[in-house]
């Protein structure tokens, strides 16, 4: 056995005390320590393989450090279209993908009349929520109606 280690008999030595401000000095230079540190987890081996060479070659990089929006073109095909260029889209379950989609059609096409039809508009939105799918529509400007009382007006 290693004589160095201490049994649970054995008492620890005393350390000297440090004062507080010694024991903040030793905090601070710790913290920055931790955030000059430069340790980068790389989602790849390839990634890492990069960052040595341009290391190597004294070429400063940031990693990771921009975030550049984008948008991917979709279609939507509305469930109906009526002569009166109404749009219906019909719900049975409506989850949280196709609200999105439903907002991000509207936003990029304001011009269009779309309106949900539900086959039950007091549905809550997920289990978590107290927002029903009439609730949502109304937050958000959409018309809403359940199949069972759509208006004719819409219709013709």
């Amino acid at each position: 056995m290693d004589s160095r280690l201490l049994t649970h008999h054995q008492k620890m030595p005393k350390t000297p005390k440090t004062s507080k401000e010694e024991s903040l000095e030793w905090a601070k230079k710790a913290y920055a320590k931790l955030k000059s540190s430069k340790e980068v987890k790389f989602k790849s081996k390839l990634e890492e393989k990069v960052a040595d060479l341009l290391t190597g070659l004294g070429v400063s990089y940031e990693y990771e450090s921009t975030k550049i929006p984008y948008t991917i073109q979709h279609n939507y095909n509305p469930d109906f279209l009526l002569p009166n260029s109404i749009y219906l889209e019909t719900k049975g379950y409506w989850d949280a993908k196709d609200r999105r989609k439903i907002l991000a059609v509207k936003k990029a096409n304001p011009s269009i009349d779309l309106r949900m039809v539900f086959q039950a508009p007091y549905n809550k939105i997920s289990k978590s929520s107290k927002t029903t799918y009439a609730q949502w529509c109304e937050r958000h400007d959409i018309p809403w109606t359940s199949f069972h009382n759509i208006p004719l007006d819409w219709l013709v």
